[in-house]
């Protein structure tokens, strides 16, 4: 086991460490490059198969909805039978359905295999996180988490650049099929470089009613909030929010939950920290997807021209992630995560007055001073969240702050598909309606910011770590 290779010597605890390290970096990069050079493409996507504004965001949806749906019984399965086996799994689903998107022949192929993708991105968002936390030690883990956290945002730095550069020159497939390469050299450091395994909840059963009634739920609950205002979405909404209570209840009685309800009971820092980075998340997750459709839109700028633009922010998170973890190690997580929040409501203020002459300059400062928000956020928060469990309990943490991520991104979507269905309706944005373009993203970020006030106080009613 890793725990006694790492006791063995300096040597090898230095040696271990490092190939832990670089594979998580790996794993936590590739998703969110995936992620935002999407948005960049989804333009052209909706140009070549004609869809209308409300199908363009399930390509950004449905990948969130499958990984959401699949993260919390992955990360339970993780922790029974093999972290390092599940992430391997997870790079492999991921990069075939990568391949099958840049294949994809119609919309409804499409959305089929950003489903596959998503859930591929589920297998590896349950454990990376978790195995970091198995081997490093308190006194390091915002370190390295805030090393984990830069990689997400240099992938979403590096997204909006080449997915502009590659849409502009050799089409939007080309995206999809980037990552195939990346994925197959991450299956290889997997299996060469990771030898150990890491399962703290081995010989324990898997809650298989649990998961199913968790994913039933989500599923309905997202579809439901798209459909609005058509009366079968408030129907499913209702399903999914009593199936989602059930489920909590479900889970308080079985013996071996797939999510344990009692570390949002009886553990604060847990409970506060993953609301706040739920809230976090529904406030910020659609800014990148509704400045790409105005800047490609309005501002009439090439995909690679856009991307560069939506640069500003993500370079940011990724330069002051790991100053952030690092001084989470030092200074109370809740206190330099709340002052994030803050910061991050201040942009998104400001954003409030977008326009039609809205200047270049304008949106990058606005973005830089929301990418260091969210940077002073994540990896302080991420740190709380994974202090305050148990060993045993590190796939499932891993897992619940994951999806408070997606869920979050889903709701964020969701908002956004819903504003725009009650504005603008199932239509294509044309010149004529570019009036009620601006309209509905005033709307949905005057939405983002009482939703990210709101992530302020749940940040700071956490409680104290240390």
């Amino acid at each position: 086991m890793v725990g006694q290779k790492v006791a063995a010597s300096d040597a090898s605890v230095h040696v271990s460490k490092r190939i832990v390290l670089l594979v998580a970096v790996l794993s936590s990069f590739i998703t969110p490059l995936m992620l935002s050079a999407n948005n960049i493409a989804i333009p052209s996507i909706g140009r070549e198969f004609n869809m209308d504004v409300i199908t363009l965001s399930w390509v950004a949806t449905s990948y969130s909805l499958a990984a959401a749906t699949f993260l919390v019984p992955f990360g339970r399965i993780a922790d029974i039978h093999g972290r390092r086996k599940l992430l391997f799994w997870g790079v492999v689903v991921f990069t075939v359905a990568s391949l099958l998107c840049a294949l994809s022949v119609s919309e409804a192929t499409l959305l089929a295999f950003r489903v596959l993708q998503g859930i591929g991105a589920a297998m590896q968002f349950g454990t990376s996180t978790a195995i970091l936390t198995s081997v490093f030690p308190p006194q390091e883990r915002g370190r390295v988490l805030g090393l984990s956290v830069a990689s997400v945002y240099t992938g979403l730095s590096i997204g909006p650049f080449v997915g502009g550069m590659l849409t502009q020159t050799l089409g939007w497939r080309s995206i999809y099929l980037m990552i195939v390469p990346l994925g197959l050299a991450m299956s290889v450091a997997i299996l060469w470089g990771l030898r150990a395994e890491w399962a703290d909840a081995r010989g324990e059963k898997l809650d298989v009613w649990g998961s199913l009634v968790y994913a039933v739920s989500i599923v309905a609950l997202m579809y439901g909030l798209t459909a609005l205002p058509a009366a079968h979405g408030g129907v499913l909404i209702a399903f999914g929010l009593i199936g989602l209570l059930a489920f909590v209840i479900w889970e308080l009685r079985v013996t071996h939950p797939v999510l344990n309800i009692a570390l949002f009971r009886g553990n604060s820092v847990f409970a506060f920290s993953n609301l706040a980075a739920f809230v976090n998340y529904s406030a910020t997750s659609a800014v990148g997807f509704l400045l790409s459709l105005y800047l490609q839109y309005l501002k009439g700028l090439s995909p690679w021209e856009a991307g560069m633009v939506l640069l500003s922010q993500p370079v940011v998170q990724a330069i002051f992630s790991p100053l952030a973890g690092r001084l989470s190690d030092r200074v109370e997580p809740r206190l330099v995560a709340s002052s994030g929040t803050a910061i991050t409501v201040m942009g998104l203020v400001l954003f409030t007055f977008l326009d039609a002459q809205t200047s270049q300059t304008y949106i990058i400062t606005v973005l830089l001073l929301s990418g260091f928000g969210f940077a002073l956020f994540s990896s302080p928060n991420t740190n709380a969240v994974m202090s305050s469990v148990e060993k045993r309990h590190y796939g499932i943490a891993s897992a619940t702050i994951g999806t408070m991520r997606l869920t979050g991104q889903m709701l964020s979507m969701g908002i956004a598909m819903l504003v725009f269905s009650l504005i603008i309706g199932a239509a294509e944005i044309t010149p004529d309606r570019y009036p009620a373009f601006l309209l509905a993203a005033r709307s949905i970020f005057y939405i983002f910011t009482g939703l990210c006030l709101v992530g302020v106080f749940a940040s700071l009613a956490r409680g104290k770590l240390r």
